[in-house]
């Protein structure tokens, strides 16, 4: 699969710069589990037995319609999530891929990783997802504490995800990211900080550190509402989170997003797409896109959502070409919205230049720096305006969602003012 991608790109002619509006990420759900983790409550499924033969079809044939639908002419990334995705084949894989880079230019080099588990990738396996032209590695490994692996309900234990990260770094060297959990209850700063400096001993050039979300409707959710287990502490988790993002900084990790750290310059390309505001492609049930509908005459970005349940979704993509339950085109100032929370969680925050792209006329400086709110921010130190752009300081990094409602205010507040209001008829 990788060989034919690079023939397919050798063979092409000169390779210009191509408009973003042509460009895209590519987000692939395999909607299947195991089992349901105790505070999981993403779309997935537990089945009993998976018709993987039609699955593949129609993720192949649902990549297919929407890269047509959307006029992207180069995939810049493709990221197979789940569920649990290192549970599809790898023969699944490379046949999405395949048709991807039938359909699109798809660069030899674009970043393509895979969601595993540690008790679902042995080193075989590993080996072939390698092969159908996977090239990073994300794993859940969540906790090396077996207690906590229990509670959190996965299905392996803490030696098996360090025989499973020392495979993976043997197959993919220097692109694998681990997943690391804070603020569990019951969890301490102190413990926690022994379990992160023991991955830090044994880890490639990728971390992301998650805090627990309790959510309505999981195992753990109900545990604690029922008093069965202590409910997690809010400033024990942001003392976590302060003295990770601390220790990970010694071990010259640079924390280019809120939850993600990375060094080498091992940063995940895919994801960035999602924080620069980028386009990328949803396929698969549940998965969700953003991107304008070019191939079929579109002129605005749409955030779409794919039919969550896989049997209805394997339905609408056989009757359709796709099974895209809901379109919503976004407006002038919710697409400013998103772009302005997404580009701050990253350390570059947003440059002058990112901004214009998207609104040439109302600069950064005409938003922000006559506002009193947000000059409290900046004599505090906690943002930062300048002739680069907008973006947090490493503290600010920290409390950005206690700042991001006054500057959204701000902005809606400048478009309102800047939007003429509708002339009544007399």
């Amino acid at each position: 699969m990788a060989q034919r991608r690079r023939l397919a790109e050798d063979a092409g002619g000169p390779r210009g710069p191509t408009p973003g509006s042509q460009r895209a990420a590519l987000y692939v759900h395999w909607p299947y589990c195991e089992k349901r983790c105790s505070y999981c409550n993403f779309n997935k499924y537990i089945p009993r037995g998976v018709d993987e033969a039609a699955m593949r079809r129609c993720l192949v044939t649902e990549a297919q319609t929407l890269l047509q639908l959307s006029g992207v002419r180069r995939v810049e990334s493709v990221f197979f999530g789940g569920g649990t995705a290192s549970l599809a084949s790898p023969h699944t894989v490379a046949a999405v891929l395949e048709a991807v880079a039938q359909a699109t230019h798809l660069p030899a080099d674009s970043e393509v990783t895979l969601e595993a588990n540690p008790t679902s990738a042995p080193s075989s396996r590993l080996a072939a997802f390698r092969a159908a032209g996977v090239n990073r590695l994300s794993i859940g490994l969540q906790s090396l504490d077996d207690t906590e692996l229990q509670l959190l309900g996965r299905t392996h234990s803490a030696s098996e995800a360090l025989q499973m990260l020392a495979e993976a770094r043997r197959h993919f060297p220097g692109r694998v990211s681990v997943d690391l959990m804070l603020g569990l209850p019951a969890q301490h700063v102190g413990p926690w900080l022994g379990q992160l400096r023991k991955l830090l001993r044994l880890c490639d050039d990728h971390v992301s550190l998650y805090q627990l979300s309790l959510e309505r409707g999981t195992a753990l959710f109900t545990q604690v509402q029922q008093g069965a287990l202590p409910a997690p502490d809010p400033e024990l988790a942001a003392e976590m989170y302060q003295e990770g993002r601390a220790v990970l900084r010694e071990a010259g990790f640079r924390q280019y997003e809120v939850s993600n750290f990375a060094r080498n310059g091992a940063l995940s390309t895919h994801n960035w797409t999602y924080w620069q505001c980028g386009q990328y492609l949803g396929v698969g049930p549940g998965a969700h896109g953003r991107f304008i509908p070019q191939g079929a005459g579109g002129h605005t970005r749409e955030a779409r959502i794919q039919t969550l349940e896989p049997d209805s979704w394997m339905k609408e993509v056989t009757l359709f070409g796709h099974g895209t339950r809901r379109r919503v085109p976004l407006g002038e100032l919710a697409l400013l919205e998103e772009v302005l929370a997404m580009g701050l969680r990253t350390d570059v925050g947003i440059t002058h230049q990112h901004w214009q792209q998207f609104e040439p006329q109302l600069t950064l400086w005409d938003l922000f720096v006559a506002d009193e709110e947000v000059q409290e921010l900046l004599e505090q130190g906690l943002l930062l305006l300048d002739h680069r752009g907008l973006r947090c300081s490493w503290e600010g990094l920290a409390v950005l969602d206690s700042m991001l409602p006054t500057l959204l205010s701000r902005l809606q507040e400048a478009w309102q003012q800047r939007t003429p209001s509708p002339v009544q008829g007399g």
